[in-house]
């Protein structure tokens, strides 16, 4: 055994005995490096740091060193670059330690003067008095305060959470509880390792977390019982400063306040719209016009629906509810029962700040009855792409037309981001352009049309077929209305806005996001209802004609629920759809659908496939014979006709996803991937780690690769190979193609990118700002446990709730169920432990971005900051100044979007020119 492996195990307490290499711990720990053992355990911690020093002297970086000592060390014993700083760290302490020792000695007993202890311990006079003054080393005597209060807390908790943002709890640094926590490890045996949170709301994320645990806890254990890890501190309670309104129990609102309007009384034209009386304290909406709401009847049922004001009510009733029940039908059969669950009993997500409160006739304050999913407003900010399942059955000159904008559009947004002058905030955003390129590259989601917008479907008795009433467009405008699913063309009505309709005027007012119109046109809209279904609804023009033919007649009085029912009882053992069967089914039929209309299909065709669509969609809840429905519309007929493939060998298939457009949902299986992605230098192509694990097939009891599932279309390098050669799919796979091919040169150039050069001068100018930086993350890292704590909390909850209801993930419907419990109880575990969401972005003043592209921040800092930043804000930030200069970029993005439709003046504003540089560069 040579010197060095001599002094390491004396200082880590292993035996020296060149034959004997065992686990060794104190007699009071069973730790992996108990600190103290032998005679003296100090004697050799000078001896450690003086081979460290020696080590360095020669030129040796940190890393040499630690694989120096590793080398002489068995592999149970070696050290990782934190558990070796940790040791060094250590070490320091405790020769300070025993120098205050000595020089305490020296001077308090042996009575020598500053000058005699100087020259005896060979340091500086300064040096000694300095030391005595300072007793022991304060450093040492912090971390183990900070170790043992850490130890306090796993001991009282069992496994705590000590990543990121955990030691703002303690208020010590992340360094400092590091150490802690490798102490406690080495000297005491607990157990440190990381388990992955799946996120509540998306279950194909999650979350790492380092865990500390007591002894008896291992991983598996960790893993299992994730509801036990909890938090430093005490999370339970709000958090003071934020604006989370808690999550209550609803309210129940007694039925007599309500009445019924069936469907043969005129409720059917208004199918799923709840009237509420104006002016009533505890039904009021607040400051929408319209909201999508739960209220809780009875205790035991529920109206589900669109609620709006109404003027119009029979004396003693505060809620119309309109129905397409008939009557006679009891009111509390028309109402949806409640679920099993007492603190959502809608089994759906409530939006934060949904409940209100009122003060009632005692004077006191009251919780509402109303639960607020959506209100008015909302249906604004959702996404205005347009879905290939629609353009792609439009015209080729519309599709061609708005792809190209799309194209242009990105890359228009890539020369722009190659123009910002900082580095790291370059690198930043080329990151994100590449992930949302490689994303829209699989979607096929084409930028939206002039004007484009979505909107909630509200009911209008007097209002004509065609006409439509909707004040955030001109009077006369032409609009074509596209629901999803979208079938076909003959499912889009076209109407024209009526801004001076006298209903319209009276009943819905200065709408938002809101469409009035005639409920004909909402049976257009394959069946839609008033309970919140919306509407994309594009404003049409000579530039975006947007194609829209009759009505199929054979779909005229169609009704599945008849057509197809199987009598009460079943006499004759119909084979009845599954639960778990109806997703693969609708997706079936959806596909054929979709390569029957590419390829061609006539509309007699087209209504038997979409005839049992509709079957499909209400076998499983209504009981109907879908498989007779396949037989009598010729399904497989259909399939054999309109679904061929040829693959790579020249072998035909028949019946299956056959087009890009039904194929780019495909899934295939690949090697398991772990670890982070790496970005090949020369081609800007993703680069995955596979795990290369094995296990046991329970099937065939053979070993197998461990195997992910992923989108075919994300491993296809070109698109074409999915297309069967139709004009629409070559243009959708071109569309793929180039946006692929632009995500890969966008990481090709921030992979390849140095960082930002540091100024230490700018950061002296602008010292307050940095430091108001640094505090704005600390606050946006101290959030973090919280909301790990939330998840955890919130997942044990999910998990439970599952359980109790019988719920499948597997199943769609019950995957529907499960998201809305999640939705809520992440909400809930958000406000029981006080996560904060204003607390979760990092926000820039004018000043602090100075500070930022002076330098005044360090690359790897700033680069924490951006990626804790809301892109908007930094693309707005690091834009150049207003130009008058257009790139070619930005005239293609111009020229593609006069030919889809758009002003000059909008033209204008989505470039950042005035209208006449725009007016200048087209007409050149």
């Amino acid at each position: 055994m040579n010197a060095i492996e001599k002094d390491i195990h004396a200082y880590l307490g292993i035996p020296s005995n060149d034959s004997v290499l065992e686990h060794y711990g104190t007699k009071r720990h069973s730790g992996r490096y108990p600190w103290g053992s032998g005679d003296n355990p100090y004697q050799h911690s000078g001896d450690f740091l003086s081979r460290i020093e020696t080590l360095k002297k020669k030129g040796l970086s940190e890393k040499d060193i630690i694989n120096a000592i590793n080398d002489t060390l068995p592999k149970e014993y070696q050290l990782s670059p934190t558990e070796f700083r940790v040791a060094r760290s250590k070490a320091i302490s405790l020769r300070k330690q025993s120098e205050y020792e000595q020089i305490k000695d020296l001077k308090d007993n042996k009575g020598l003067g500053w000058t005699e202890i100087a020259n005896q311990l060979g340091m500086s006079e300064s040096s000694v008095r300095s030391k005595y003054a300072g007793n022991a080393d304060k450093k040492a005597q912090r971390a183990k305060n900070i170790a043992e209060t850490l130890k306090k807390e796993v001991d009282k908790k069992g496994m705590i959470d000590v990543s990121e943002g955990a030691n703002f709890v303690l208020g010590v640094t992340d360094t400092e509880l590091q150490d802690a926590v490798y102490t406690l490890e080495a000297e005491y045996g607990y157990k440190r390792y990381g388990i992955g949170i799946k996120q509540p709301t998306n279950n194909r994320q999650q979350t790492n977390i380092m865990v500390l645990a007591k002894p008896e806890f291992d991983q598996k254990y960790a893993y299992q019982h994730q509801e036990q890890i909890d938090s430093l501190g005490d999370y339970h309670t709000d958090d003071g400063g934020d604006t989370f309104t808690k999550l209550q129990r609803p309210t129940s609102l007694d039925s007599s306040r309500v009445a019924i309007r069936y469907g043969d009384e005129g409720g059917l034209d208004k199918d799923g719209v709840m009237e509420i009386r104006r002016g009533v304290p505890d039904l009021d909406l607040g400051k929408s016009h319209y909201a999508q709401v739960r209220i809780l009847v009875d205790g035991d049922h529920y109206l589900k629906g669109m609620a709006v004001y109404s003027d119009d009510l029979p004396d003693g009733v505060d809620i119309m509810f309109n129905t397409n029940k008939h009557s006679g039908t009891p009111k509390m059969k028309v109402l949806k029962e409640a679920k099993a669950d007492p603190d959502n009993p809608f089994g759906a997500a409530i939006k934060a700040n949904g409940q209100s409160t009122y003060i009632g006739a005692d004077g006191k304050e009251h919780l509402s009855p109303i639960n607020k999913l959506k209100e008015e407003g909302d249906w604004d900010t959702m996404s205005k792409n347009v879905s290939s399942q629609f353009l792609s059955k439009q015209p080729k000159k519309l599709i061609e037309n708005q792809l190209k904008l799309t194209v242009a559009d990105y890359q228009a947004q890539y020369d722009e981001i190659m123009h910002y002058d900082n580095p790291t905030v370059k690198k930043k955003l080329l990151n994100d352009f590449a992930d949302t390129c490689e994303g829209t590259s699989m979607t096929l989601k084409a930028s939206a049309f002039p004007g484009q917008s979505t909107k909630v479907i509200l009911p209008l008795n007097n209002i004509k077929e065609t006409e439509a009433y909707c004040p955030t467009y001109e009077n006369g405008t032409h609009l074509a209305l596209i629901r999803y699913p979208h079938a076909g063309t003959f499912e889009i009505p076209m109407v024209t806005v009526n801004n001076k309709n006298l209903s319209g005027k009276r009943n819905l007012g200065a709408i938002q996001d809101a469409i009035g119109i005639n409920a004909k046109v909402a049976e257009r809209l394959s069946g839609a209802d008033f309970d919140g279904d919306t509407v994309m609804a594009i404003p049409v023009s000579d530039k975006v004609n947007i194609k829209s033919t009759h009505a199929l007649k054979a779909l005229e009085g169609f009704d599945p629920k008849t057509a197809y029912a199987v009598p009460e009882g079943n006499p004759n053992n119909v084979r009845l759809m599954k639960k778990e069967e109806k997703q693969r089914e609708m997706g079936v039929i959806s596909n054929l659908i979709t390569d029957m209309t590419l390829r061609g299909a006539d509309e007699d065709e087209l209504a038997r496939a979409v005839k049992h669509s509709m079957v499909v969609i209400d076998a499983e809840k209504h009981k109907l014979d879908y498989k007779r429905s396949e037989r009598e519309n010729g399904i497989p007929e259909l399939k054999q006709k309109w679904q061929i493939r040829v693959d790579e060998e020249g072998g035909t298939h028949y019946g299956g996803a056959s087009t890009l457009l039904s194929r780019r949902k495909q899934t295939v299986r690949v090697p398991e991937r772990r670890g982070s992605v790496r970005v090949d230098k020369d081609t800007g192509e993703l680069i995955y780690k596979e795990s290369g694990r094995t296990f046991t097939d329970p099937k065939t009891g053979k070993e197998r690769l461990a195997e992910d599932t992923v989108s075919l279309i994300s491993e296809t390098k070109d698109a074409r190979t999915l297309s069967s050669g139709t004009v629409q799919e070559n243009l959708y796979a071109d569309f793929s193609n180039k946006l692929k091919a632009m995500a890969n040169q966008a990481r090709k150039e921030a992979v390849n990118m140095k960082g930002l050069e540091y100024s230490p001068s700018a950061a002296k100018t602008y010292a307050p700002e940095v430091a108001s930086l640094k505090e704005k993350y600390n606050n946006m890292i101290a959030n973090k446990p919280k909301e790990r704590k939330a998840m955890l909390i919130a997942n044990a909850v999910i998990k439970a709730k599952i359980q109790e209801q019988g719920l499948d993930p597997h199943i769609s419907e019950d995957k529907k169920v499960i998201k809305k419990i999640s939705s809520v109880e992440m909400q809930r575990a958000r406000d029981s432990v006080g996560a904060s969401g204003r607390k979760s972005k990092v926000t820039f003043t004018d000043r602090e971005w100075e500070a930022v592209q002076a330098g005044a921040i360090s690359d790897n800092m700033l680069t924490k900051f951006l990626n804790s930043s809301d892109s908007d804000e930094i693309v707005k930030r690091a834009m150049p100044k207003t130009t008058t200069a257009l790139s070619s970029a930005k005239v293609n993005k111009a020229k593609a979007m006069l030919r889809g439709g758009y002003t000059y003046e909008e033209i204008a504003k989505a470039c950042g020119v005035p209208k006449s540089t725009i007016y200048d560069a087209l007409n050149k």
